[in-house]
């Protein structure tokens, strides 16, 4: 984009990104890379080891994450899916797209060239983009990721809920079992009384949301077609805590009790 993707960049969001929840402006939702045209000619192309497509059951008071169902865009058009996507129980991730169109990985250079610009000292890598394509009403279910994570917000208004990074809401052990591949992303508990802790936000277009690393979040779309991007970036930081959460399942799986989560001091 010619001009900067951030609109409201200043000194607390600087001092506050990575250790608190972040919502600032953004201007992807004004890209042309962003039209009903320009996806549906992504989706067209798109490599089938690339893209996730769910279905699922939509109930208001409900959290079902055993009623996602995978699928396949088989011979569809672009605009087909994007139809079907605004008129059923559809989720559409398109999963690194830096890798698969250039216009997009040269996005995703200038939001985190902005990013490192913003914080001194701030050097990210292996940055991931996403985009999401959900119908009215659809959710992703409760989770924790492992890099750090950010969510933009292209068209419609969805829910946001973050919860607080300690037990109940997510455990060491959860983490672990993630990073040794033991469990997904999506296999940690919930329960509806944990609502009452998160922080909640309605995020509409234009508007970007940033958590601390390994925050459980959910997402609601509210009543209306959602398009979102994901980005996703590694740090030493975050490295670090990777190494220290990796090590500690090794450790626990041989017999060490409540490992210490430390990722500086001497060795």
């Amino acid at each position: 984009m010619s001009e900067k993707i951030f609109v409201d960049w200043d000194a607390d969001t600087t001092a506050n990104w990575g250790n608190e929840i972040v919502q600032i402006g953004h201007r992807l939702h004004q890209s042309p890379l962003f039209t009903d045209e320009a996806l549906a000619k992504l989706i067209e192309t798109y490599p089938r080891e690339h893209y996730d497509l769910h279905t699922m059951t939509v109930a208001e008071s409900g959290h079902h994450a055993e009623s996602w169902r995978e699928g396949d865009l088989g011979t569809s058009s672009g605009m087909e899916v994007l139809n079907a996507i605004k008129s059923g129980n559809i989720w559409l991730n398109l999963r690194k797209v830096m890798l698969v169109s250039e216009p997009y990985r040269a996005l995703l250079e200038q939001i985190f060239s902005e990013v490192e610009g913003n914080i001194p000292g701030l050097k990210t890598f292996k940055h991931n983009f996403g985009i999401l394509m959900s119908s009215p009403t659809a959710q992703v279910f409760y989770h924790s990721d492992i890099p750090g994570q950010s969510l933009w917000q292209i068209r419609g208004r969805k829910r946001v809920f973050v919860y607080p990074i300690e037990a109940p809401f997510i455990t060491p052990e959860a983490i672990e079992k993630i990073i040794l591949n033991e469990a997904d992303e999506q296999d940690m508990p919930y329960s509806p009384w944990f609502d009452e802790q998160a922080t909640i936000f309605d995020l509409e277009a234009g508007q970007m949301l940033h958590w601390p690393l390994n925050g459980p979040h959910r997402v609601v779309n509210l009543d209306c077609f959602n398009i979102s991007v994901t980005t996703e970036h590694w740090s030493p930081e975050i490295r670090a805590s990777y190494a220290c959460h990796y090590a500690n399942g090794i450790l626990r799986r041989h017999g060490v009790a409540n490992p210490v989560h430390q990722t500086s001091g001497p060795v």
